[in-house]
């Protein structure tokens, strides 16, 4: 006999605008409920306790009209909460969103910019657990100098030759945890930390790199008590080399994923 293990349902990619005088909040959030409740739904096509899709949509959206904060931590936590108290019968939400960037060019002309985004992950059960974490995603950094990779395993299936001053171009995704909600730490500072780290450290991997990066945001701000890195390597192959000067393209599929997570 089949027996449900696990399941879930919800919304996602809802994008929200609010636009207030000049100032523009904007985000797309993702919204998951679960609950037993809502297992007969799966078994029995009963959809008596079933918020529709469509609902969790308006429902986001009209509390973004609400909402008169500008972090997406507290946009979570205040959809969370009130989802919660709406829908009884929904044990747990977990949710998500990834900023929407627009930089001010000239009186309320913006534009939208793809790259170097806020992100925040917030989990709330109906028993009142917690679970949030802060991140920034799409950082795509380069670095023409400082960077080396070598002394790595060489064998019949190797091919890449060593570097020893490369330039490196990285997308980096990092994601941390406030021991303290209400003690967070600000993403831009963060971001700074890490590009610090960048400039500064002679790197023998990207392994290297985003430990020195996590090692250093640990030191630098005791509110973080988790640190997680995405790296991928996206170093860009070399084209031409001629009187010193040297011509790059972008690098071809597949790339190097590296990941590292660091506890206080």
């Amino acid at each position: 006999m089949a027996q449900p293990v696990a399941h879930s349902y919800g919304k996602d990619a809802v994008s929200v605008y609010r636009v207030e005088g000049d100032r523009l909040f904007a985000c797309e959030v993702r919204l998951i409920a679960r609950g037993e409740a809502l297992e007969s739904s799966y078994t029995e096509g009963d959809n008596s306790l079933v918020v529709a899709t469509d609902s969790m949509k308006n429902f986001i959206q009209r509390l973004g009209a609400a909402y008169r904060g500008e972090s997406l931590e507290d946009f979570l936590a205040e959809v969370g909460e009130r989802f919660l108290d709406r829908y009884g019968h929904v044990q747990a939400v977990e949710l998500s969103a990834e900023e929407t960037v627009f930089a001010r060019r000239a009186g309320s002309v913006l534009q939208r910019l793809y790259d170097d985004r806020s992100v925040a992950e917030a989990t709330l059960g109906a028993d009142g657990t917690r679970h949030e974490r802060s991140g920034r995603k799409g950082l795509h950094l380069i670095k023409l100098s400082g960077s080396s990779f070598a002394g790595f395993v060489r064998d019949e299936y190797t091919t890449l030759p060593e570097a020893h001053d490369r330039p490196l171009f990285v997308h980096l995704d990092v994601s941390w945890h406030n021991a303290d909600y209400s003690q967070r730490v600000a993403g831009e500072d963060v971001r700074r930390t890490a590009i610090e780290a960048f400039d500064e450290f002679d790197s023998a991997s990207i392994q290297h790199l985003v430990h020195e990066m996590g090692v250093r945001a640990l030191a630098r701000f005791p509110e973080i008590d988790n640190i997680a890195f995405r790296a991928e390597n996206r170093l860009w192959d070399a084209a031409v080399e001629t009187d010193g000067v040297s011509v790059f393209t972008d690098a071809r599929p597949p790339f190097g994923v590296i990941t590292l997570s660091l506890d206080r």
